[in-house]
């Protein structure tokens, strides 16, 4: 394998991205569709940081900052690549990220039931926050 290349998502990105997902990533969230991606890109160019190798991509995670928060979302990486340190250059590029923007502390969306998941995020420094629950609702119909 050749080093990963880590860059931001590009318009272009988007359908293979999401292609990807359905590979790579557990579970799936409402906007995980062309449009949803797509206005994420447009609204903040360097969220979706993508990993790539022998000229495929093999990785993902989207860095959110809001002013505010640090959020990452879908670190995905496939599964033929996984144990390479390609999760790990990806959480290092959101951290750099993050503290180019002032951002102080990152959160993560993790799956309860994704174990495989945890461990990795142990790995790279995060714990769970127990106290806290997710609370949602779709404002869409």
């Amino acid at each position: 394998m050749t080093e990963p290349r880590i860059r931001p998502a590009a318009p272009a990105d988007l359908d293979t991205v999401l292609a990807f997902w359905r590979t790579a990533a557990e579970g799936t969230s409402i906007s995980d569709d062309r449009a949803g991606v797509e206005r994420l890109v447009d609204r903040d160019p360097g969220a979706l940081v993508l990993a790539e190798a022998d000229g495929e991509l093999v990785g993902t995670v989207i860095a959110g900052f809001d002013g505010w928060r640090c959020h990452l979302y879908r670190l995905a990486v496939h599964p033929g690549y996984r144990r390479r340190g390609i999760g790990s250059a990806l959480l290092a590029a959101a951290e750099e990220r993050f503290a180019a923007l002032g951002g102080r502390r990152g959160d993560a969306m993790v799956l309860t039931d994704n174990e495989r998941a945890h461990h990795a995020w142990r790995a790279a420094g995060y714990a769970p926050q127990e106290e806290w629950r997710r609370w949602v609702k779709s404002l869409t119909s």
